[in-house]
């Protein structure tokens, strides 16, 4: 049977399956009024389907008015059908609790006395509240214009050079000009993405993955491919292919405490990372948000390369404050440059100077460094004794991690997280199933806990009722 006959015999499926597929482009962005649509056979070719499905799929479209034949030319899209950018039909449509954008609103948008065990933040209580309500008070007598005036385009002078001084104890040299504030880390990643990519450009993430970086991804109709994450830091073999096959643009990681996993980049692991990275022109750009929560520093890339083809970013948001947001990014000065002209296209300016004065105050007080080591101890004790909670419920570590808040583990045999998640927030419990943060959807036995959220004893009880929840069907 060809494939024309097999269209026809499973009801024009394959017919319909190209239409979505040119509807879902068009959705994306990845392809914009007036693009030239693929060719009849390279597209058949592509999908796997006789050329003539193909022509009856762009025939349908054609009458819809989504796109137009040009004589002799081939097809096109429409001039003025490219709808508004809707990131939830970017991707295959997945379940809610697998979907980025679903899990971050349950997170942001549920009331505080929900446990949130699927959650990255610290509770309020973990956070330094006398100390940044020092420098808040201290404000009542801070100059007029840091309380009414624009940020400057680069950000605070005082607080860069307080970050100078830290990424130097992380062994990177740094100008003033190699470092601009922004008003969060994710807006850090978003001005690098702005400046990099091109619709349609690919860019490497690990697999699991933060799964924001995906849905900023999404949001710069990237292509998105996965690298697997190892207890020492990315697959480098797989990255070397991964390179060679791919061209990735950009690489975005975590090398300390990896999100979700909690891993920590080795050195030798670092060294091949970057000697790939040069051979084949990839930028790379490093998280450090959860570098503060190692109790001794491990290798940096951004240190390694200093600062050539590793851009660092961060924030304060889960050691200070998420309410007082302020990030950074730190690279080339050229780039810099640019990145500041972006800043102040899409946001007029840095980030406020109230959030800098405030995080400024804090850093140059001394008490940060004892909220961190005070922060560090607390949460070494509480990984432990989560950790042997979680196993009373057949749920292991994936790896101890050597800080931070987090636990991937893996649920035990036939267990499934999605459905385990699911369960659970049917009693208003927000868990991390483990493939919101896998882009191959491959982590299904495996689910993400913040070790800080996990003293409510409700939410104990929730878990082990939830763990009996039968597999969802796929």
């Amino acid at each position: 049977m060809d494939g024309e006959a097999q269209s026809k015999g499973r009801g024009g499926t394959r017919t319909i399956d190209v239409m979505s597929v040119i509807r879902a482009k068009i959705a994306g962005r990845a392809l914009s009024a007036g693009d030239r649509l693929p060719s009849i056979r390279s597209l058949a070719a592509t999908m796997g389907v006789s050329p003539s499905t193909v022509v009856e799929a762009y025939d349908r479209l054609a009458a819809e008015g989504l796109i137009r034949a040009r004589r002799g030319s081939g097809f096109y899209v429409s001039p003025t059908v490219t709808p508004p950018l809707a990131l939830t039909d970017v991707e295959p449509r997945r379940a809610r609790e697998v979907d980025p954008f679903w899990v971050s609103r349950q997170s942001l948008d549920t009331d505080d006395a929900v446990p949130k065990p699927g959650c990255g933040w610290l509770p309020p209580e973990w956070m330094p509240e006398a100390a940044l309500r020092r420098a808040t008070r201290a404000l009542g007598r801070a100059e007029a214009h840091v309380l009414t005036n624009y940020g400057s385009t680069s950000g605070s002078l005082a607080l860069r050079r307080l970050l100078l001084t830290r990424l130097a104890e992380d062994e990177i040299e740094a100008s003033i000009n190699q470092l601009m504030l922004t008003g969060s880390g994710t807006q850090a990643t978003d001005l690098i993405c702005r400046f990099l990519l091109r619709p349609g450009d690919t860019v490497l993430v690990d697999d699991p993955c933060y799964f924001n970086f995906r849905a900023l991804l999404r949001a710069h109709q990237a292509r998105i491919v996965s690298l697997p994450y190892t207890p020492s830091g990315p697959d480098v073999a797989r990255f070397e292919q991964i390179l060679a096959a791919e061209r990735p643009r950009l690489y975005i990681t975590n090398s300390a405490l990896h999100n979700p996993t909690g891993a920590t980049i080795s050195l030798q692991t670092a060294h091949r990372l970057l000697t790939a990275a040069a051979a084949h022109d990839l930028t790379i750009v490093e998280d450090d948000i959860f570098g503060d929560f190692e109790p001794e520093r491990s290798p940096r890339l951004a240190a390694l390369d200093g600062l050539n083809r590793v851009i660092r970013i961060g924030s304060f948001s889960k050691t200070l404050s998420a309410s007082v947001r302020c990030g950074y990014i730190a690279g080339r000065a050229d780039w810099i440059e640019h990145l500041v002209d972006l800043q102040v296209a899409t946001s007029f300016g840095g980030p406020s100077p109230v959030a800098t004065e405030i995080i400024a105050k804090v850093l140059a007080g001394g008490s940060y460094r004892k909220h961190m080591e005070e922060l560090r101890q607390k949460l070494t004790r509480t990984r432990r004794d989560v950790a042997r909670k979680l196993g009373a419920l057949g749920i292991e570590p994936w790896l101890m991690p050597r800080g931070g808040f987090f636990l991937w583990c893996r649920l035990a045999d036939g267990q499934d997280a999605t459905a385990v998640a699911r369960a659970a927030l049917e009693e208003d419990v927000v868990l991390a199933p483990g493939n919101v943060f896998s882009v191959s959807q491959t982590a299904s036995a495996f689910m993400r806990f913040n070790v800080a959220h996990m003293n409510d004893p409700r939410m104990w009880d929730v878990l082990r009722r939830a763990l009996k929840a039968k597999p969802i069907d796929r």
